[in-house]
């Protein structure tokens, strides 16, 4: 058994989830997920013939986003046809567990040397799924469609999972906003102060053109007043059937939790942001990594992945926190940073208040919210966060966690070194 260590973290910044307006929707996946593989390896010399594997996270697995991204986004960057290449799909939390995958490999001793990550074009996904729509095609996508699945164990819309989690824990609009102003206030600090970059690339075609040098989706001049003033975004769905002939995302919930009165309250300020976006972690053995004269910047401490309702769907990064801090010998005070992931305000806000987290600990860069959430690359990108908000601060410990669809949630302690 061996330690596994984080060598170093890089990232694109994200841009608007949308074709033809957001800078990075004119790019291939496999191109956007090869730009964070080169800059890794152009930044470290890496020996690409020696890395063991690239353990790549892609959520919707459709179109151009099919097949092995990992093998073909290595290729691509002009990796060695040596360095291997796997893709997995875990939603939300993919690139958490290609990381927890990853380290696992180097501390059982099966690789020296690899790369986790992950990617989503949120704006392709998007236009993908409408282009089978119109075809009456499903375009993929998270949950399930299967009946007999939706039986035993009924998955409705993310949203309205979020919005029936705020009315089963008395969580309110007010408290929800006011978690989203804070997230663009920090996020918004942090950009000014350069906070993110040490691990962000600057995105380029072949020509050495720039395509993005900067964040797109933050919105720095948000207020409690104005975000007072959106509509509710899943309202919609409440009562829409979840297949044809199916049951409403409504039913679903009531099926399994009969008495609550699910509110409309989740809009877009209060939601992840749809971005395009990837990030990559180069992970190696201490003897690999001072072989080549790396200096490590983190070590991994512990890791899990849980399973909890998938019908409420959005609750289990307080299991998986708790989980992974048993696994580590640690308390909650014990870590000086938590990157919980925005997937919705009431995620964040149910976890601290469960936990009884120090809210000053808790995404202190800001979150997706202000950010945005390129699905499965957003692991990879917060762990990347995490390591370099304890190296400017002096901080120790960051724990990583993000819900997933189906019900589950993987989790990441890290240590600086």
């Amino acid at each position: 058994m061996t330690d596994a260590y984080i060598i170093d973290t890089v990232r694109t910044p994200r841009s608007i989830g949308k074709m033809g307006k957001g800078a990075l929707s004119v790019m291939h996946p496999e191109h956007l997920s090869a730009a964070v593989l080169a800059a890794l390896r152009d930044r470290n010399n890496i020996n690409t013939a020696e890395v063991d594997d690239v353990i790549w996270g892609v959520s919707a697995g459709m179109g151009l986003q099919a097949g092995d991204i990992g093998r073909n986004a290595a290729l691509d960057a002009g990796y060695d046809i040596k360095a291997g290449g796997v893709t997995l799909n875990r939603f939300c939390g993919s690139s958490i567990t290609s990381t927890n995958f990853a380290a696992a490999m180097i501390i059982a001793g099966a690789h020296d040397c690899a790369i986790s990550g992950g990617m989503e074009m949120m704006s392709y996904v998007n236009w993908y799924g409408m282009e089978m729509h119109k075809l009456g095609i499903g375009g993929g996508g998270m949950g399930t469609k299967n009946p007999r699945l939706q039986a035993r164990h009924p998955q409705s819309n993310q949203g309205v999972c979020a919005d029936a989690i705020a009315a089963m824990e008395g969580i309110t609009r007010e408290d929800l906003e006011a978690l989203g102003v804070e997230s663009q206030r920090r996020a918004a600090v942090a950009l000014a102060e350069g906070r993110f970059a040490k691990s962000t690339i600057v995105v380029k075609d072949d020509e050495g053109n720039v395509i993005l040098d900067h964040e797109e989706y933050p919105r720095p001049d948000t207020t409690a007043e104005g975000l007072a003033q959106l509509k509710p975004a899943f309202e919609m769905f409440l009562d829409m059937p979840s297949a044809e002939g199916q049951k409403t995302y409504r039913q679903l919930i009531n099926q399994v939790y009969p008495d609550v009165d699910i509110k409309p309250i989740h809009h877009v300020g209060i939601s992840s942001g749809v971005v395009d976006g990837a990030g990559a972690i180069l992970l190696a053995s201490k003897e690999y990594a001072d072989k080549n004269g790396w200096k490590p910047r983190g070590r991994i401490v512990a890791m899990a992945e849980t399973g909890d309702c998938p019908t409420l769907m959005l609750n289990a990064p307080g299991p998986a926190a708790l989980k992974v801090l048993a696994k580590a010998g640690l308390t909650k005070d014990d870590i000086d940073v938590w990157e919980v992931n925005e997937a919705f305000a009431v995620v964040v806000e149910k976890m601290i208040r469960d936990l009884g987290l120090d809210r000053a600990k808790v995404n202190p860069n800001g979150g997706s919210i202000a950010l945005g959430h390129p699905i499965a690359g957003t692991g990879a990108i917060l762990i990347g966060t995490a390591l370099d908000e304890l190296e400017r601060t002096g901080g120790r410990y960051g724990l990583i966690t993000m819900c997933a669809a189906g019900g589950m949630a993987p989790a990441i302690i890290i240590e600086r070194v």
